[in-house]
């Protein structure tokens, strides 16, 4: 990667494990597709509960060559999961490499086109 991973915390205070592994995920995003120019990832926590409940948001953005940035904004809604930092994590790092294995394979011709059809 040219440029260092960004992280950014919003509403929710600096973790040293959470940055590992945000680091740990785009380690693995490389593997698969090592032309990554940039990650900017950043953890948020949209509403602020007292007892529980508090969900989290991640959104990433990749910056590929070639191809307009791929955005990933993992928006909890009434999914439980996210209140867990690292299962939002996951998920929106799963969601990128799918966007990823799409970019990928439209660059490299491997998605059938349709022709045109008269009606």
């Amino acid at each position: 990667m040219q440029v260092p991973v960004q992280i950014t915390f919003d509403n929710v205070e600096h973790s040293d494990a959470v940055e590992v592994r945000i680091n740990e995920e785009v380690v693995k995003l490389e593997q698969f597709y090592d032309r990554l120019i940039s990650v900017r990832a950043v953890v948020e926590r949209p509403q602020r509960r007292h007892h529980k409940g508090d969900t989290y948001m991640v959104r990433i953005v990749l910056t590929v060559p070639g191809g307009p940035d791929i955005v990933v904004n993992r928006d909890p809604g009434l999914n439980h999961a996210h209140e867990d930092i690292f299962v939002a994590i996951r998920d929106a790092f799963a969601a990128a490499r799918r966007q990823l294995q799409d970019h990928v394979r439209k660059r490299q011709g491997h998605v059938k086109h349709h022709p045109n059809q008269r009606t």
